[in-house]
């Protein structure tokens, strides 16, 4: 990944703050995360809750959300990738997809140590959940069917942490 890249998508959200689509606050830690990218993935995740904020050198089809020590959320209208991947270290990671913009089938991989993952599914979604594999934690399967759409499988660990998946009274 380039210096290029990275100066794209910090223009990127200068465009989201005039737009006023995150405060400034919000691109101080975008930009900061942004510049401090190793990956594409890291890059677009600062990009993809932001509708029509596209990092034409990526893409979104795999996007990963690392958080330790804080609070990942995304709620409203935003774009969400095929593959999702939740890295989160004693921290919170809240994900609500009933007003995004979602893919057929959604791949959620956890990898979750002493954490907490909220997952808040359209009416509509199903959930497999079979995949996940619980070391001194719990998951809570609130929405429990297999078919549906859009689907999500979820996969991966969770060590001494929680997932809760539901859906919006």
């Amino acid at each position: 990944m380039s210096d290029a890249e990275r100066e794209h998508v910090v223009s990127l959200l200068n465009k989201a703050v005039g737009r006023g689509m995150i405060t400034l606050d919000e691109f101080t830690t975008r930009t900061d995360t942004a510049l401090a990218a190793v990956t594409r993935a890291d890059l677009n995740a600062v990009l993809v809750d932001l509708p029509g904020m596209v990092n034409s050198e990526g893409g979104h089809a795999r996007t990963e959300l690392k958080n330790s020590f804080g609070t990942t959320v995304r709620k409203g209208h935003w774009v969400v990738p095929r593959e999702l991947v939740i890295r989160n270290t004693l921290g919170s990671t809240n994900l609500d997809f009933t007003e995004a913009d979602v893919p057929p089938l959604v791949d959620v991989e956890l990898d979750v140590s002493v954490g907490s993952v909220k997952l808040v599914l359209p009416p509509t979604a199903s959930v497999n959940i079979d995949a996940v594999e619980i070391q001194a934690g719990e998951i809570k399967d609130k929405v429990r069917n297999g078919v549906g759409n859009p689907h999500f499988h979820v996969r991966g660990y969770v060590r001494g942490g929680s997932v809760v998946i539901k859906r919006k009274r």
